[in-house]
């Protein structure tokens, strides 16, 4: 079972809140949360080199397009809470299109920000879950927070097969 925190700790250790998650495989790949106390993008920096660690790009979202994505997530997550209590099933997922008119307007005034920018900070992070949060996806955002850190330089030759 993961370690759990509570904010208080959180806040102590440098760990920052997550907004909105917009993937998740084995572990955030892209989203939106505070860094260095402002909302930033996040998003897996996908390459081949499986024993390196997770490095992510990150970019600013200004503070009407993070309200734009807090809006939106709101939505998921009512829904989210409505599906795990039975209410809803998942083909009224509002992802789908056409089954919640706002988070598809949403979707397409917010496609052109969650894009990397040219020059995009490089960074990984450290996740911690929080502590006393029973529901995975809240309106305020999911379960768990991050500390952000500039990626460890490579050790050069640290791999080398000397047979």
């Amino acid at each position: 079972m993961a370690e759990i925190w509570g904010e208080e700790q959180l806040i102590a250790d440098g760990f920052e809140r997550v907004y909105v998650e917009l993937e998740w495989y084995d572990g955030p790949w892209a989203g939106l949360a505070d860094i260095d106390g402002k909302p930033h993008y996040f998003e897996m920096h996908v390459y081949d080199h499986s024993h390196e660690v997770d490095e992510y790009q990150v970019w600013p979202a200004s503070e009407a397009v993070a309200e734009l994505e807090r809006e939106q997530w709101a939505i998921y997550a009512r829904w989210y809470e409505r599906q795990q209590a039975g209410e809803v099933g998942q083909e009224s997922h509002p992802g789908h299109g056409g089954v919640d008119a706002r988070y598809d307007e949403l979707e397409l005034l917010l496609a052109p920000h969650r894009l990397a920018p040219d020059g995009a900070r490089r960074l990984v992070c450290e996740l911690r879950f929080v502590a006393g949060v029973d529901v995975r996806y809240r309106v305020e955002g999911p379960d768990y927070w991050l500390r952000w850190r500039p990626r460890p330089p490579l050790i050069m030759g640290c791999c080398v097969d000397n047979q």
